[in-house]
């Protein structure tokens, strides 16, 4: 938040990514892994990469400050951390996920599914329809950076650069004479 080199909060932001991915990857769950490594680190990097062949480096700060925003994020990170009081404890025994939901793939796994490794099981059919979204999310995803990346930017648009300095009217007249 506090860096004003567009380049390096870009940078931040996909070291961030990438160590989500590997946060994800020890806590065993290789599909959210591997989606923010496409995503996150992937093409939102990218994407990021190009936006600043466009736009200047650094950041000029604004003079007032939005209140009305910081009063958003406020009012929902509040509403987001009432929200967690309401979950049970995490690892406890009587958690629906094991009381429920895990004795249920242990038991059924192999009859429904017929394959031993019961994680790939889940993966691949309890859970493919997540899969398959997340599939979406990445095709999407990467759509979306071909689609930013194939606007030209005007001359007139606030923020662009300029591939070349304008030339002042004397150098334009040393030229003429030349």
């Amino acid at each position: 938040m506090r860096v004003r080199d567009l380049f390096a909060a870009g940078m931040l932001f996909a070291i961030y990514s990438l160590v989500s991915a590997g946060l994800f990857t020890v806590l065993d769950a290789g599909d959210v892994a591997l989606t923010e490594a496409a995503v996150g680190a992937g093409l939102s990097t990218i994407l990021v990469l190009a936006v600043l062949t466009l736009a200047r480096r650094y950041e000029h700060p604004v003079g007032s400050h939005n209140w009305l925003a910081l009063s958003v994020v406020l009012v929902t990170g509040a509403l987001l951390v009432y929200a967690t009081l309401d979950l049970p404890e995490f690892g406890a025994a009587d958690n629906p996920a094991q009381v429920h939901v895990g004795p249920f793939y242990i038991e059924n796994s192999y009859r429904d599914m017929g394959v031993p490794n019961m994680v790939a099981a889940v993966l691949a059919s309890y859970r493919s329809i997540d899969t398959m979204g997340e599939a979406f999310v990445i095709f999407a995803a990467a759509l979306a950076v071909f689609a930013l990346l194939s606007v030209r930017p005007r001359r007139d648009m606030p923020g662009v650069r300029r591939r070349h300095p304008p030339r002042s009217a004397a150098s334009k007249g040393e030229e003429d004479e030349a």
